[in-house]
């Protein structure tokens, strides 16, 4: 009789107290013998009876890694996998697997990146900050506020979440222009009222730039200070998928010269962002806590989708959403 497999859910870190990602366990059936474990890197060796590996936005290192002799796959809780040595995985012939195709991020995401661009194009921050403090501010704003409608949105990665914010775009009755590893099926295009152009054609014609990327070697600073120097000064660039995809003091830098209108973050790197990280107090740019993907009904569709994988794999189907990174 075959021994039964393990998976165990890595849960490195706290936040506010509690431990992230710990509940997925539960959602397993008893038959898969889940455990659910911390593993750090100073610790690695509690992955070593480890069949699956779960991590929710919890680091998979090379030390966990060679610490599982018996491991088959990883599984990330999310859309992206920057937090997992893919290489290492990759030379242990380890699969590492998203929820990619499941899209359970992808409404969410799709909605902070709406509500960074109209705070932008609105002026909701300053707004609000000049009336709470008795400044009826309507004569001063107005001469930048601006409008979504008609503008041009270049959506870097058209995927899930670059399709779903595409849909959003056409309904501001905006242009959609889009670029990615590779282009799409003229069909698909043509559902999401997407064009594709190369990216520093994108950065050049665009009066949005929101980044959908994955983070990986080839991907971080996309968006360097040379790139940023393409776009129109009256642009604005949203970020809800990796921080590390723009070079954050060349940011800072187009922000504090006035050569780019204004940014919307929702992503940044490190995480927790430092105090040291000027982008924190350029001007016109409005901030969130990395909470694109993490309202009730976002949380519960990622752990579904997750466990959904877990299970499919255990139960003999081949892992889906297998990450291809050059």
């Amino acid at each position: 009789m075959t021994a039964p497999k393990n998976v165990l859910a890595v849960v490195p870190r706290h936040v506010g107290g509690r431990a992230a990602g710990a509940g997925l366990g539960t959602l397993f059936p008893e038959s898969a013998h889940v455990t659910v474990v911390e593993a750090t890197d100073e610790d690695p060796a509690a992955l070593r009876e480890a069949h699956v590996v779960v991590t929710a936005l919890g680091p998979v290192t090379a030390a966990h890694l060679a610490a599982a002799p018996g491991l088959e796959l990883v599984q990330c809780a999310s859309h992206g996998f920057d937090y997992v040595d893919v290489a290492a995985a990759r030379e242990r012939g380890v699969p590492v697997c998203t929820i990619g195709s499941s899209g359970a991020e992808a409404q969410n995401v799709a909605e902070q990146t709406f509500a960074l661009m109209l705070a932008l194009a609105k002026q909701l921050v300053p707004a609000h900050n000049a009336l709470a403090q008795g400044d009826w501010a309507l004569p001063r704003l107005q001469r930048s506020l601006t409008e979504l409608s008609g503008k041009t949105l270049g959506i870097v990665g058209l995927g899930q979440i670059g399709q779903q914010v595409a849909r959003r775009a056409t309904a501001f009755d905006m242009t959609v222009l889009y670029t990615g590893r590779r282009r799409l099926a003229p069909e698909t295009e043509e559902r999401f009222g997407a064009r594709y152009v190369p990216l520093d054609e994108l950065v050049r014609s665009s009066d949005y730039v929101t980044l959908h990327a994955p983070l990986t070697d080839e991907t971080r600073h996309l968006l360097d200070a040379d790139r940023l120097a393409l776009l129109r000064p009256t642009a604005f660039v949203i970020n809800t998928a990796r921080g590390a995809l723009i070079d954050q003091d060349a940011l800072a830098d187009a922000l504090e010269k006035g050569t780019l209108a204004g940014a919307g973050l929702d992503v940044f790197d490190p995480e927790p962002p430092t105090s040291a990280l000027r982008v924190l107090g350029a001007p016109n740019v409005v901030l969130s806590p990395h909470v694109g993907g993490v309202t009730r009904e976002t949380l519960v569709r990622i752990a579904l989708a997750a466990v959904e994988n877990v299970n499919a794999y255990l139960a003999g189907a081949p892992p889906r959403d297998v990450v291809d990174e050059p």
